[in-house]
This record gives structure tokens, sequence and C-alpha cells, in this order.
């Protein structure tokens, strides 16, 4: 009997997630591989979610979202971008900012349309391009020498990965799992190219409000000319430390945003009717709640990085997101980092994740030794995990 898999989903089988979670299980470790907080989310957030349960929230909401997160949302791409709108025909509802992608691949790609994007990439973006039909054009970041400075891009190679078939240009800013943050010239580059190709832009802003040291955060959609052919996707999990809710959305164009709700409406249909006013009501706590969250993230990236040096492991810091990546060779001379990450919960009981699973093929050997590590976790778990870190260096 032949394979059951379609064959665009080979080689998506079980992810190293689940490997690596298992081990920190199995051994006992710390857990820094997946990228989810272990302390709750603000209270102004959980209470309105605690009062909707028993209530009519816990029914079907409308297909495209509550008109009260629908309007936070509108308001929150306002007050934080300056971009406005429509919250009837310009903002969809989904189920965390994964469906948001999906469904947009599902909606907008035609079989052997390609999508460009930076690698490292989250591994999702690949496997809803393939369930789409799609293609990936990976264009390779590269960290900076020495670990000092943010990782860069060739743009001559962008420029090539740029073909006739050529449908969406992907970005994710900030970037996991490097924490890079996109610059203002960075992202003229990709709106340049978008005009001159008439590329549909996608860009996922679910660290939208994680970025540290000053850096800060644009969205491809205010740039001059852009917002027409931009769908913007962020999400509640990070901001709010409640991943487990999956509520996301995306913003654009109306013709656009019909065509990622017409996949949409076939995939979850509806999602987190209790959490959707909860969500609302995060959106609009006060400029200083957004602040707050990004300066308490910081400090904990710096205890990890802190930590992590102390072991021996340069770490290029990043600029944004939960996540620090190191390289392994001072450590492991073969720079063998899923080597490296499967030894790490014995020898120091601390669990990461190899960075080379988020390349393609194409580009592998440039992550083969780089490790990423989420410093989104409390200071008695960050603590424990430096203090194994420094035995073990």
């Amino acid at each position: 009997m032949s394979a059951p898999l379609a064959s665009r989903l080979r080689g998506f089988g079980t992810t190293v997630f689940a490997e690596m979670s298992a081990l920190a299980v199995a051994t006992g470790s710390v857990n820094l591989g997946q990228g989810f907080p272990d302390y709750p989310g603000p209270p102004e957030v959980l209470d309105v979610a605690r009062a909707a349960i028993g209530t009519g929230a816990d029914q079907y909401p409308p297909g495209p979202g509550v008109p009260e997160l629908r309007a936070a949302v509108a308001e929150h791409r306002q007050r934080f971008s300056g971009a406005a709108y429509d919250p009837d025909t310009e903002v969809l509802v989904t189920a965390g900012a994964t469906e948001a992608l999906a469904a947009t691949m599902l909606g907008l790609l035609e079989p052997g349309d390609e999508v460009v994007l930076f690698e490292p990439v989250y591994d999702s973006y690949s496997a809803s391009v393939a369930m789409a039909g799609g293609v990936v054009r990976a264009v390779a970041l590269r960290p900076p020498p020495g670990g000092e400075g943010p990782w860069t891009f060739d743009e001559a190679e962008l420029r090539a990965a740029v073909g006739p078939r050529t449908r969406l240009l992907l970005v994710n800013t900030p970037h996991n799992p490097t924490g890079k943050v996109f610059t203002p010239e960075e992202l003229g580059v990709l709106a340049s190219l978008a005009e001159r190709h008439d590329l549909t832009v996608l860009t996922d802003e679910v660290y939208e409000h994680l970025v540290f040291d000053g850096a800060r955060h644009l969205s491809p959609a205010t740039l001059p000319g852009m917002r027409e052919r931009t769908l913007v996707v962020s999400s509640a999990g990070k901001t709010f430390n409640v991943t487990g809710w999956k509520v996301g959305w995306v913003c654009g164009p109306a013709h656009l945003v019909a065509a990622v709700r017409t996949a949409k409406q076939f995939l979850t249909y509806v999602n987190g009717g209790p959490f959707q006013p909860a969500v609302a009501a995060g959106l609009r706590l006060p400029d200083e709640y957004f602040t707050g969250v990004a300066r308490d993230l910081q400090h904990r990236r710096d205890v990890l990085v802190a930590g992590l040096r102390e072991a021996g492991l340069p770490v290029v810091a990043p600029e944004a997101t939960y996540f620090a990546t190191v390289d392994v060779r001072p450590v492991r001379p073969d720079g063998d980092g899923l080597a490296f990450c499967r030894e790490l919960p014995q020898r120091a009981g601390v669990v990461a994740i190899p960075t080379v699973v988020f390349y393609t093929p194409e580009h592998a050997e440039l992550g083969r030794h780089l490790v990423r590590f989420a410093f989104c976790k409390s200071d008695d778990v960050l603590a424990g995990a430096v203090a194994r870190l420094r035995r073990s260096a």
C-alpha cells in the first residue's frame, strides 16, 4: 500500500518540538524550547473571559468575529501604526495567527504560485504554502559576524528569488526565531519589489509589542503605496500571555480580506467565543501596559543572555520576540546543533531547539550550528536554567 500522506505534505512529519518536549519530561529538564509563557496574562483580560463563560458568548460567534473585537482591532491598528481599517470589511478574526496565514495561502494561491520568504522561518509557513499547492522561494537571513548587530539579507538574493510565478511576499517582523526587527530601509526594498512585480505582501506581526532596546517595529502596510497590497496578521497570544486561546486576526483591503475569509470559513469556521471580548478589552489597555510587557521581557532576555554567555555560548542578542540564538561551536566543535540539543537535557538539564529545523534544505547549512532558547519564562525558571547551564560549562 502506498503512503497515505499526500505528497505535498511529505517532509512535514512530527516536529522537533515534540521530540524536545518529550526529552524535557523524561529528564526533568527546564524547557526553554517552545515559546510560550509560564506566567498569566493581565487580570483585565482574564476577568473578562471568566465573566463571558456561561453566557451566550459560549455559542458560535459571527463568522468574521464579534463586532466588539473587530472594532478593537481596528482601533489598535490606528493607535499603534496610524493605519485605518474598516472593522466590518477589513478585519477578520481567526483561530490564531497560524490560521490567518494558512487561510491566506489557501485563499490567494493557485497551484504552482511562488511565495518568497525569509529563513530561518516559523515552521507553519512552508507547510501552509505546501497545503495550498504553492512553492517556497527562500531568502537567507544571516547572523552578524561575531554576534554583534542585526541579522541581514542580501538584496541581490532577494531580487533573484522573485520571478514570474511569484504571488506573495511573506515577511515576519519582528522575526521568529532570530529576534530581528526589519528596518525601514529593508522594508523599503521589499515595498519596491512588491510594487514593481505587483505582489501581495503578507506580514506576520505577532511580536509587534515585544521589541527591545529602543528598536521600533514598523508595519510594511504603513509604507507609501503598500496598504492596498498588504495583509497584516497578528494575535493576542504573545501580547497578553494567552497562547492557548488562539485568537488572531488579519487586516487589509476588503477584497483581500474577503478572499482570506472565504478559505477561513471552511477551516475552523469560528473559534474562541468567550475569549473574543476579553481580547477586545486587552487591545484597549493603556499604552503603559504594552511598554511594560516589552520592558519585562527585555529583562528576562538579559537574564538568559548573560547565563548563556557565562556558559560559553555566544549569543546574538535579539531585538525582539521570545528567543535568543546561540552558536554552539565553542562548546561543540563539529557545530551540530541538533546533536547538541539532544544531549543538553542529560548534560545540563535544559531543553532548547536546533535552529536548523527552521531552514529549507537549500540553506540548512547556515543554521546547522545555531540553537534557539526561549526566555518567556518566570524569573525562577530562568534562574534555574541559567544555574544549570553555568554548572555544565
